[in-house]
């Protein structure tokens, strides 16, 4: 029987009072991957976490299988660093629901899950609030009944109140959204010859940056939480070392087109610290010192809100038509799609994209099943006129 981890006797602490509008400001629960001590780095990361979630019992130092401390460990078991903050986010949101409401998150029906989940809406990034997608309210209520479960199986709550509710039903997934090859290719020329017209730290970053999110389909994850020390060699391959969901490793190999904008960044990178590009350390993409903000020297990595920033910002330049749209999970999704329109087993992609199940790629990916041009639709539309007399007449 496999021992449960040891839990700290110290008290976790004091839930903090919630953030104006009834909202949490939501802390990273993401491990520096140099960390030396990473099981320890999560667990107080998780511990703080819990600690400010709202409505849940005090701590007893005494009481192993306290809602605290099992939510520490219900947090941490089995789930990527992505599911980890959605689920977080989802029990955080349930929870201030239920402290608002004066609702015992413990002795909870499904007419209060009912209730909380009337106000779900989402926020888009131009600040409108609209009502959630059908798989957005799904995952919550998930999250949220994942949580109830795992303090069930310890005896720890009487019921899942998550249980009975109705979900929706978000059925068959259409392909992702995604560059065209054309747009896919204008955006990473653009992001080439504005680093060579600039020829500055930044313009070269941003452009190595596109270029591995286009030429890899890597995570945005993988690729902020990249070190420079990952980078390596298989034979006559560069590859990337990276994390991927579920804090596993894993290697890509860098095409020679992928590789020369981050090259060139490097060597710039090197020229500033006055080193060596093969001395150098840290983050592979990281921030550039501002002179005006002597409080801002650079070196650290880019955070996700950064790369989106950036990518918005070049496929605007680039005259992208979906540049208010793009996001750092398009390059993936083009990746993905592009290699399926150019024949590449569906394996081999999946393969590429860390998908375990090919059915993910093939429904969510392979966008030549449903692109218009090729719509069954018009050819019955051939069929049905050829055979009737006197066909209409466009």
């Amino acid at each position: 029987m496999t021992a449960l981890p040891r839990l700290h006797s110290t008290p976790i602490g004091t839930p903090k009072k919630e953030a104006p509008h009834g909202t949490l400001v939501l802390p990273q629960l993401v491990v520096p991957p140099d960390t030396l001590d990473p099981v320890g780095a999560l667990w107080s990361l998780l511990r703080s976490a819990v600690a400010e979630l709202p409505g849940l019992p005090a701590v007893d130092p005494l009481e192993r299988y306290g809602v605290r401390n099992l939510t520490v460990l219900w947090l941490e078991a089995d789930k990527s660093e992505h599911t980890r903050r959605a689920y977080y986010a989802d029990l955080a949101g349930w929870l201030a629901w239920c402290l608002r409401t004066g609702v015992d998150p413990l002795a909870a029906r499904r007419a209060d899950v009912d209730a909380w989940k009337g106000t779900f809406t989402v926020t888009t990034p131009t600040g409108v609030v609209k009502p959630p997608a059908a798989a957005t309210v799904a995952r919550r209520l998930a999250g949220v009944s994942s949580w109830y479960r795992y303090l069930l199986s310890n005896d720890a709550a009487e019921r899942n109140p998550v249980e009975a509710t109705r979900r929706p039903r978000t059925g068959d997934t259409p392909p992702l959204p995604a560059l065209d090859e054309q747009s896919a290719i204008r955006l990473l020329r653009h992001g080439l010859d504005r680093a060579w017209h600039n020829d500055t730290e930044a313009s070269w970053r941003d452009a190595a940056l596109v270029h591995l999110l286009f030429h890899t389909g890597l995570r945005v994850s993988a690729v902020t939480s990249a070190q420079i020390g990952d980078l390596d060699r298989d034979g006559k391959h560069v590859i990337l070392r990276f994390w991927k969901k579920g804090r596993t490793r894993d290697f890509v190999p860098l095409s020679g087109p992928a590789l020369m904008p981050l090259r060139h960044y490097l060597d710039v990178r090197a020229r500033r610290l006055g080193v060596r590009a093969t001395a150098l350390t840290g983050p592979l993409l990281a921030t550039v010192p501002q002179p005006k903000h002597p409080a801002q020297p650079g070196g650290c990595a880019l955070a996700q809100r950064d790369v989106w920033r950036t990518l918005r910002t070049l496929a605007k330049q680039a005259g992208i038509d979906q540049a208010g749209t793009i996001t750092p999970h398009t390059a993936r999704r083009t990746a993905g799609t592009l290699l399926l329109a150019h024949g590449v087993p569906v394996q081999m992609v999946a393969d590429l994209l860390g998908h375990r199940d090919i059915r993910i790629t093939r429904d969510r990916y392979d966008a030549h099943r449903h692109k218009l041009d090729s719509s069954p639709a018009y050819t019955l539309a051939e069929i049905l006129e050829g055979q009737a007399p006197g066909g209409a007449q466009p």
